[in-house]
């Protein structure tokens, strides 16, 4: 059970055939700083998750926050961009029935791929396990095996978590709050600025 890959029955390569780069590779995804934060309810905004889910997600281990975590009653949790896009992840695993077993396999290697660029693979599953696809050739191969599948393109999650944070307060991890980072267009930033106050 678990994510696989062709090293230990994981898929992963490192060529992306031409035409595939919407799907595997997209550079105008950027990366964002690591101590920009968000507080619970805007995670559980931009994920499309209940506070219940992100606190039981918290205190069970699954995912925790990687900006400042919970330090006794009262503190507020922060959680990073790349806290939230795997909360969305996660949340599209649940949707479709994976189980949560196989969904903290996910997790785990999502989280050891920290330097990896997420927008680049593909998450795909036939129920019974996930597997990391980076080139179309790959989502070909496990399509060909007969089993339904289901896919996840990261990059296109990644687009909806900066959408739905775009408008949404974050903060330093020292608190000191801050405008949204993802507003890209004039127009954005001015809404942003309004909201802010």
């Amino acid at each position: 059970m678990g994510v696989r890959t062709q090293e230990d029955q994981l898929l992963v390569t490192t060529g992306t055939p031409v035409g595939q780069q919407a799907l595997f590779d997209d550079s105008t995804l950027r990366p964002l700083p690591a101590d920009i934060g968000y507080r619970g309810p805007v995670a559980c905004s931009a994920a499309g998750i209940t506070y219940r889910q992100l606190d039981y997600w918290a205190r069970t281990g699954l995912l925790e926050p990687s900006v400042r975590p919970a330090a006794g009653s009262g503190s507020q949790r922060l959680y990073g961009f790349r806290d939230i896009l795997i909360l969305r992840i996660v949340k599209r695993l649940i949707d479709t029935g994976v189980s949560l077993q196989n969904i903290r396999a996910a997790v785990e290697h999502l989280h050891d791929r920290e330097g990896d660029d997420l927008s680049k693979i593909t998450i795909m599953s036939d129920g019974a396990s996930i597997y990391e696809c980076r080139s179309a050739d790959e989502v070909v191969d496990l399509v060909r095996g007969g089993q339904g599948v289901f896919g996840i393109a990261v990059g296109s999650v990644w687009r909806e978590v900066e959408g739905n944070l775009a408008e949404l307060p974050g903060e330093q991890s020292d608190g000191s709050p801050i405008l949204p980072l993802l507003a890209s267009d004039e127009l954005a930033k001015r809404r942003a600025r309004r909201v802010a106050g």
